[in-house]
């Protein structure tokens, strides 16, 4: 049987850190995560989630952390897979927001032993910051690496919905944007759908959307279609987002069903 976590044993932990230090309880945490008991798992993840992402920042163990977490998300043996993929989020993305425009060229020119520096608690503030920003960026392209695995998750009940809002943040394909047009999860996919410039079949995609039976897709479909289309709405999206008494907004997704509403009408211009 595959196990997700075996190549631990490769990974030099003892050279990376987080922020209590030493990453060598690493592994041990990531375990966890695969325990029988819920209460282990859920210790596991929250212990982990606290020392590699602490305050939106990352650090060197973070990247080495994605394959990982990928793994365990791939694995249908794992359980509370759709936790996972949150865990996977905050430690590839932190706390940002879209639209997703993070310059992470602060941290670019330092040397080894300007990290090895950063890593220490009495660096100065100025080093730590950039180094935050390198190990950000080694995050976040790491997870970048692993969008076919995203992709995959769009057709699993559990994570699509949280594989579909991770996908706002990567830069489309035309395989991504079929796969979320396909998506078994379309409310959380189309709020990704208005993130996603060009591609003119989205449009008639969500178009079509509007005539679903289910709340949710049809206002998340005229969401994005106000998000792509501005004051070129049709009259029968801004309908449903007049009209319609906002639902609770997908997994995945922070900001509320309304919140998103909100956005959509000032794109539109009202």
């Amino acid at each position: 049987m595959h196990d997700p976590l075996g190549t631990l044993t490769d990974v030099p932990w003892h050279t990376l850190h987080h922020a209590r230090g030493n990453a060598v309880d690493v592994p041990d945490r990531l375990r966890a995560m695969r325990s029988p008991n819920r209460s282990t798992r859920e210790d596991g993840r929250a212990r982990l989630m606290a020392l590699v992402t602490h305050e939106g920042s990352r650090w060197s163990v973070s990247a080495v952390l994605v394959p990982f977490l990928v793994a365990l998300v791939d694995d249908v043996d794992t359980a509370d897979r759709e936790d996972v993929v949150g865990l996977l989020h905050a430690i590839a993305l932190g706390d940002t927001s879209l639209p997703f425009e993070v310059d992470f060229s602060a941290g670019e020119a330092l040397s080894a032993d300007e990290l090895a520096t950063a890593a220490r608690p009495d660096a100065p503030a100025d080093l730590a910051e950039a180094a935050a920003l390198r190990w950000a960026a080694a995050a976040y392209r790491a997870a970048a690496d692993r969008v076919d695995s995203y992709v995959r998750w769009l057709s699993d009940p559990l994570v699509a919905a949280q594989a579909a809002e991770l996908l706002a943040y990567f830069p489309p394909t035309p395989d991504v944007v079929d796969a979320l047009v396909a998506s078994v999860a379309p409310a959380s996919a189309n709020l990704t759908l208005a993130h996603l410039t060009g591609y003119p079949k989205v449009d008639a995609h969500l178009t079509t959307a509007l005539d679903s039976t289910a709340l949710d897709v049809r206002m998340t479909a005229a969401v994005a279609l106000a998000f792509r289309l501005g004051p070129d709405l049709p009259s029968e999206a801004l309908d449903v987002l007049v009209d319609a008494t906002p639902p609770p907004a997908p997994p995945g997704w922070d900001r509320s069903m309304r919140g998103f509403v909100t956005l959509a009408l000032r794109r539109v211009g009202l």
